[in-house]
């Protein structure tokens, strides 16, 4: 593998699914990868059914193009999505670079700003659910909880991945920041509402890593002649 091919790659390990919040080469969403020799740059999507909805992979196509057009050595992008119903409206409306209203016209209900971000309020609470749960086996109380930062935390993958989703909303993610924070608000918790929002945190968790795993039950199914490519776990 070429340093343009290794680098297109790890630019697609950064898109991720929004709904699932995982990477859409560790979903195995990548159906191919091809870098020419001028840094010509052509990818194929697949999903897990031909009805998924479509303002998702309009997201992933996008994401994926702008993605990969950020990576220096890249000279052209093509990236479209196949065994999709409204692939052609997708794959075309992405190429000119249009938005979801330009491209659906009349059957967008809007662009797509709020619901990225309310896909991203998810990501905060399954992120925190991750944390404090591990916290929690490893003996601390909820009352301890209320009052840790971010600084308390010790470094690992899912702090960081906490981290990283807050910084995308645009709410508190720094060392002085609570870890128990409302993700629509950005603010605090309030002590008397910590026990509720952690059972919202769980549930969201569970809900999405219960969407994720169908999703790959039905991709494995519908492509089961093709080898799914794990890329990422991130």
């Amino acid at each position: 593998m070429t340093a343009t091919e290794a680098a297109v790659w790890a630019a697609l390990d950064e898109v991720r699914d929004p709904e699932l919040d995982e990477p859409i080469t560790a979903l195995g969403f990548v159906a191919s990868c091809d870098v020419d020799v001028a840094g010509a740059v052509s990818v194929r999507l697949r999903v897990p059914t031909y009805f998924c909805a479509p303002n998702f992979v309009f997201m992933m196509v996008a994401d994926a193009r702008d993605a990969v057009g950020r990576v220096p050595a890249v000279t052209k992008v093509h990236v479209a999505v196949d065994g999709h119903f409204a692939e052609d409206r997708i794959n075309e409306g992405t190429a000119e670079q249009q938005s979801f209203v330009e491209t659906f016209g009349e059957l967008a209900a809007g662009e797509l700003d709020r619901l990225r971000a309310e896909f991203l309020r998810k990501a905060v609470l399954a992120a925190t659910d991750r944390v404090c749960h591990a916290l929690l086996a490893a003996g601390y109380t909820t009352t301890q909880l209320t009052t840790m930062t971010i600084s308390d935390l010790a470094d690992g993958v899912d702090v960081r991945r906490l981290c990283d989703r807050r910084v995308q909303l645009g709410i508190p993610a720094d060392g002085q920041a609570p870890l128990l924070i409302d993700p629509a608000s950005g603010a605090r918790v309030a002590d008397d509402a910590v026990t509720m929002h952690l059972h919202r945190a769980r549930l969201t968790r569970i809900s999405i890593e219960t969407n994720g795993e169908i999703c790959r039950g039905l991709l494995h199914e519908r492509y089961a002649a093709t080898p799914v490519a794990i890329r990422s776990s991130r």
